[in-house]
């Protein structure tokens, strides 16, 4: 078994990697995509918004979809459509492909966070112990990857299409291989005994009582969005520096990112999931401090800095408390599929609602008192902290622990 949940872990964390590589090619490329298929300016944002919608929309179907399948299968299939999708977005030649290439893709990412983030708190429930911010130092890994890829396209200008073709044909038939190996833990187990087919999953449990981790999570990617639409032009227009420098906090924002999340598990193991929670809030609360005080552009880096490292344990975190929460209030197989698919919504709605919240603040006000706002937002997040507490009632102490129901098999042979 114990082989069983390693190979599964190394499973996610490729498929992880591969999504964060997918994404950044897309939207680190959006100007040569609108220079494609000549995408007017007031036309673009309405393609922007459409893919976290539909992406919304995939989550939301993936909810239903889990109670008669496996997690793994939509895994195992909805990876191979999100590359597949990118590829067409560089295909194509007119505006009506580029439309059903990114609706695809939206619908196609949606299912995609959704199944994977309910593999990896089924296998942080079965390992009992952290290793779920692992799983996203994977995403972000594969985001500078991504990022580093469409540089290299940019700077030889290369086609779209000659861009993402190799990543596609590396990625596509290593992520079908990979998912053999995929593990659907607590829900594994509890039907190894059963007859049945992929059913019989519970409901979940309701919304109301996920609000708080939703308000986190809407509040961690209002912050994360922030960063990654504004953090050039506050620093070239407000602070000053050049249009070279100014690409430079995106990328210092995504290694702290990747930093934190790689030492962060080992952080929850030790200090607990509520300290840790506490702890970035604070620290990214800061981080937006000193952005909107900096008074030169070095100190607005290292506001970005802070803010990598405080913002990155947030949804790991967020998405591993759902799970645990549904479990201790409905305990059938499923529930907390149902629960991680409910709160990647709102992943999407903080992505939409954090660009365009600042933007309007810093044309009516000024974008040093925009900052204030997210940094408020991400600060209630100490108030909910303890939402992401480990009952010791339930597990016997401060930290999960492994049971014999969580240990599933491989998806291969189910």
């Amino acid at each position: 078994m114990t082989d069983v949940l390693r190979r599964g872990r190394a499973s996610l964390a490729f498929g992880f990697l591969a999504q964060g590589v997918a994404f950044a090619l897309l939207v680190t490329r959006i100007p040569a995509i609108q220079d494609r298929y000549g995408v007017s300016d007031a036309l673009l944002p309405v393609f922007l918004a459409a893919v976290p919608i539909l992406a919304g929309v995939g989550s939301v179907v993936s909810e239903r979809l889990v109670r008669r399948v496996r997690p793994s299968r939509l895994l195992r299939w909805s990876q191979p459509v999100v590359l597949l999708a990118l590829l067409g977005v560089g295909a194509g030649d007119r505006v009506a492909v580029l439309a059903v290439a990114l609706a695809v893709f939206g619908l196609a990412v949606g299912a995609l966070d959704a199944s994977m983030n309910m593999l990896g708190v089924s296998l942080q429930r079965a390992y009992g112990r952290s290793i779920m911010l692992g799983f996203h130092a994977a995403y972000s890994l594969g985001g500078i990857l991504g990022a580093s890829l469409a540089w290299a396209g940019a700077h030889w200008d290369l086609a779209l299409w000659v861009s993402y073709l190799p990543v596609v044909v590396l990625l596509l038939p290593a992520a079908l291989v990979g998912s053999r190996w995929y593990v659907d833990g607590e829900r594994a187990g509890a039907e190894s005994g059963s007859t049945g087919g992929g059913g019989g999953v519970g409901g979940g449990v309701g919304l109301k009582v996920l609000l708080p981790l939703c308000l986190v999570m809407t509040f961690a990617y209002i912050g994360d969005s922030t960063v990654s639409n504004w953090s050039a032009k506050y620093l070239q227009d407000v602070l000053g520096s050049s249009e070279q420098l100014a690409t430079v906090p995106y990328n210092v924002y995504m290694v702290t990112t990747l930093v934190g999340r790689a030492v962060g598990d080992f952080g929850v193991r030790r200090l607990g999931a509520v300290a840790v929670v506490r702890g970035g809030a604070v620290v990214a609360a800061g981080g937006f401090a000193v952005v909107a005080s900096a008074p030169g552009a070095w100190a607005g880096m290292l506001g970005f800095t802070l803010l990598g490292l405080g913002l990155c344990v947030l949804v790991p975190q967020t998405f591993a408390a759902a799970g645990r929460l549904a479990a201790e209030k409905d305990g059938r197989p499923g529930a907390s599929d149902a629960a991680v698919a409910r709160l990647n919504v709102f992943n999407y709605v903080g992505f939409l609602v954090g660009s365009p919240l600042v933007g309007a603040l810093g044309d009516a006000w000024s974008y040093r008192g925009a900052m204030l706002v997210p940094m408020v937002l991400v600060l209630v997040t100490v108030v909910y902290a303890r939402s992401f507490e480990v009952r010791p009632d339930r597990y016997g102490g401060g930290h999960e622990r492994p049971r014999t129901a969580d240990v599933g098999r491989g998806s291969n042979g189910l």
